[in-house]
């Protein structure tokens, strides 16, 4: 009788065995602590509702945006213009898309991290010792023109609705960074100016129900290496943020998408803004869907921060100044870690050179 073919994707896989594979189950000392995190609402993130971000109490909503980047680097939006049937709508088709059968999915796959659209699974599974818990589609979305015609073609409406949902969550992403750039005292266009031709590329993450979560991770603790992260999330829990040493669980609120600072926005703040370690832990009951937006500098983009940013005394210059290029490279290596890819790049670090 004739080996099994090994599933190249996690869900095929863990339903062809129920069990949780070797290659997914971490080190004794590597495993998540599900009993140690906190789970009260009070220690949860800020909520902040975006109805007057463009009305007469803008300047408060900018400061609750700026006061959230400074302390948690993690925060909610409602109200956030984004229309209920459009995040319904992106929802129902990623549920569609991993729904569909394997040789339909597969028509996506790929394991080369270069290739702009791919169906993958874990993080990068040429490199990674581990494997998480997880499969995703990566698309590319701005240009929208210059992608769109690369996605799947099936589900029938997933072009037209993920489009449409891509285009309003960029709208929102710009909105945020003009909201950034006032509650660091800078011109509201800055940040977006700052990160050149910019790019948008979207996660559409799937989490089986795993029979034992309690010996692997959906992903392990990281930063976000882009300038913002906008997550759309069903309704199943599985982020969680480090707090004061602690992981706390950022529970789905309805109607809310949670925002996080990345590792760009660190840099151009000069080190006020933080970009924050977070994870994702998965369950035996359910799936879990969520669509992270990352929105990004182009890759020529020399991140640096105003000038306004930088006094020697106070607020020294916190990196040396970067393409962001150079930057993903760099991340893309060291794969998801707790430690900070930012650190390479502190001014006394000459080990990674922007010429290179």
């Amino acid at each position: 009788m004739a080996p099994a073919i090994a599933k190249p994707l996690l869900s095929d896989l863990v339903a062809q065995s129920g069990q949780v594979p070797s290659s997914h189950i971490r080190p004794v000392g590597d495993r998540p602590d599900l009993d140690n995190v906190d789970h009260e609402s009070g220690a949860g993130i800020p909520v902040i509702d975006l109805k007057q971000l463009d009305g007469p109490d803008r300047r408060k909503v900018v400061e609750a945006i700026g006061s959230a980047c400074e302390t948690d680097g993690f925060f909610m939006v409602k109200n956030h213009g984004i229309p209920e049937e459009v995040v319904e709508g992106m929802l129902r088709v990623a549920r569609e898309f991993f729904h569909m059968p394997e040789s339909e999915r597969l028509k996506c796959y790929s394991d080369d991290p270069k290739k702009a659209i791919r169906l993958s699974t874990s993080f990068n599974v040429r490199t990674e010792k581990v494997s998480n818990w997880r499969d995703f589609l990566r698309l590319h979305c701005y240009p929208l023109e210059s992608f769109i015609d690369q996605w799947p073609s099936n589900p029938p409406s997933f072009r037209q609705v993920v489009g449409t949902y891509s285009r309003e969550a960029r709208a929102l992403a710009l909105r945020l960074l003009e909201a950034i750039s006032e509650s660091l005292g800078l011109e509201r266009g800055h940040m977006v100016s700052a990160m050149g031709r910019q790019a948008q590329h979207m996660a559409v993450n799937y989490y089986p129900p795993c029979p034992q979560p309690e010996l692997t991770y959906g992903l392990p603790g990281h930063k976000d290496p882009n300038a913002i992260t906008l997550l759309l999330q069903d309704g199943v829990s599985g982020l969680q943020v480090q707090r004061n040493g602690r992981w706390v669980a950022v529970n789905p609120v309805p109607d809310a998408l949670v925002i996080n600072i990345g590792d760009q926005i660190q840099a151009l703040s000069n080190d006020r803004y933080k970009s924050v370690l977070h994870r994702v832990i998965v369950n035996s009951e359910s799936e879990r869907i969520s669509v992270p937006t990352f929105y990004c500098p182009s890759p020529d983009a020399v991140i640096a921060p105003a000038g306004a940013l930088v006094d020697g005394a106070l607020h020294p210059l916190a990196y040396r100044p970067f393409t962001y290029q150079a930057y993903y490279d760099e991340f893309w290596n060291m794969g998801l870690q707790s430690a900070s890819c930012l650190d390479r790049f502190r001014p006394n670090d000459q080990a990674i050179l922007i010429s290179r």
